[in-house]
């Protein structure tokens, strides 16, 4: 029973290395990692259970395989973090937004919804939209 549950383990732990590795791309974009930024990563690194050396490599060897998340609620929680994770320094670098668009469709977003949230970003302080603002968008624009 153990070795059918392996791959599904794999494939999990795969996940989230890719999940990671997107947000590593995405604060790499401007060229420049500031401490915030890691320090954003590492703590939802720890929340996956993924250890500090892990996601180390991933920032040298820049890369996990890319496995989206599965269900929506996870693609437009991956994208919260995302635009968090931009938003970090208080600027939003082109490239920075760019590579946020082509992860968000990589994933399966819509690209008005994503339009919608970075339009009302501008509405809150930090830019930090509300998760329930940031579903609620999604919803209007996935039914």
């Amino acid at each position: 029973m153990k070795l059918l549950s392996m791959p599904h383990l794999m494939s999990e732990k795969e996940q989230k290395l890719s999940l990671l590795s997107e947000m590593i791309a995405l604060i790499q974009a401007d060229h420049l990692v500031k401490e915030e930024e890691y320090n954003f990563i590492y703590a939802i690194a720890q929340r996956m259970n993924v250890p500090k050396r892990e996601l180390d490599a991933l920032f040298e060897t820049g890369h996990a395989k890319y496995i989206p998340p599965t269900p929506e609620s996870e693609r437009i929680l991956q994208f919260h973090r995302l635009v968090l994770l931009m938003n970090i320094d208080q600027q939003q670098h082109p490239n920075e937004i760019k590579r946020l668009k082509e992860f968000g469709l990589r994933m399966g977003l819509s690209p008005f919804a994503m339009d919608r949230v970075l339009d009302t970003m501008e509405n809150y302080p930090n830019r930090v939209v509300p998760p329930e603002i940031l579903v609620d968008i999604f919803k209007t624009y996935y039914n």
